[in-house]
């Protein structure tokens, strides 16, 4: 029962957020009033992609990196969260999920703490932007949803993140 138990979440998570090379329908999602500018701000649908600023589809909306075992933001990092408060702030009917991520190394523990500081040092810096934060939400995967599966130091680098995914209304 176990097995099948461990298969069956092993699915879950390589399903839930597809490579590049397979991407999922994206669904339309309601977002802010007006007349849309063709860079995503502003516009009446927003795009919902499961992957969220990960899979690259979003104008608007990029994943920030982090340093090895570190929740720390760096210059650019803070550069990306201004741009990305001007489009939560300009679509403001649209939650959004700030998932944080890690590699591969350290334990599932480690990993969950280091994701959730992450994803909440990311929240608290859109907050102190203006974002309100009730309508940002926080999860950890650890490194359970990499975005890169190797094992080099690039691919560590790109999976040491913290995601955005607009959610549904």
């Amino acid at each position: 029962m176990k097995k099948i138990l461990t298969v069956a979440m092993m699915g879950l998570l390589l399903t839930a957020c597809p490579s590049k090379e397979k991407k999922p329908e994206p669904s339309a999602v309601s977002g802010a009033e007006g007349a849309g500018t063709g860079d995503g701000v502003g516009s009446s649908s927003i795009t919902h992609d499961p992957c969220g600023s990960d899979c690259g589809a979003l104008a608007g909306l990029s994943t920030v990196n982090f340093d090895y075992d570190k929740a720390t933001l760096n210059s650019k990092g803070k550069d990306i969260l201004t741009k990305n408060a001007e489009w939560i702030k300009a679509n403001p009917k649209t939650p959004i999920q700030i998932e944080g991520h890690c590699d591969e190394r350290g334990s599932v523990e480690y990993n969950f703490a280091l994701g959730e500081r992450r994803a909440r040092v990311t929240k608290d810096f859109l907050v102190g932007l203006g974002v309100e934060g009730d309508r940002l939400k926080i999860i950890s995967y650890g490194k359970e949803k990499p975005l890169d599966k190797g094992d080099s130091d690039a691919s560590y680098a790109k999976n040491r993140r913290a995601n955005f995914v607009p959610l549904p209304q």
